[in-house]
């Protein structure tokens, strides 16, 4: 018996962690865009007149932002950028998110 439950408690771990890994994404590029960024959502934060909420919610956002894939250019290029927003966002630093959240540094490259 004892042989059989360590299979399947592992199984049951690899299957959660493949699920939280995709539920971690749970927005697209294009909603993060249009909420976060052309929304008023990022400069809320910047400014520091974010509930506690919106914060999160950004969070979220740029969590998925950073495990979507980019539409064009280099995954390190990309991984740069958006952990460099996330890094911002979890500081809760608007200056170092305004200066992360540059469109054209960031489109010029990926979209």
């Amino acid at each position: 018996m004892q042989k059989r439950v360590l299979p399947i408690a592992l199984a049951l771990i690899i299957a959660a962690a493949g699920t939280l890994a995709v539920a971690a994404s749970n927005y697209t590029t294009k909603q993060v865009m249009a909420q976060a960024f052309k929304g008023g959502l990022l400069k809320k934060v910047v400014a520091g007149d974010a509930t506690d909420a919106e914060r999160t919610t950004l969070l979220a956002m740029l969590e998925s932002l950073a495990q979507n894939k980019p539409k064009k250019g280099g995954a390190d290029s990309w991984k740069a950028k958006t952990s460099a927003l996330l890094e911002a966002a979890k500081a809760n630093d608007g200056e170092k998110l305004k200066a992360a959240a540059a469109c054209a540094a960031c489109h010029n490259v990926h979209k």
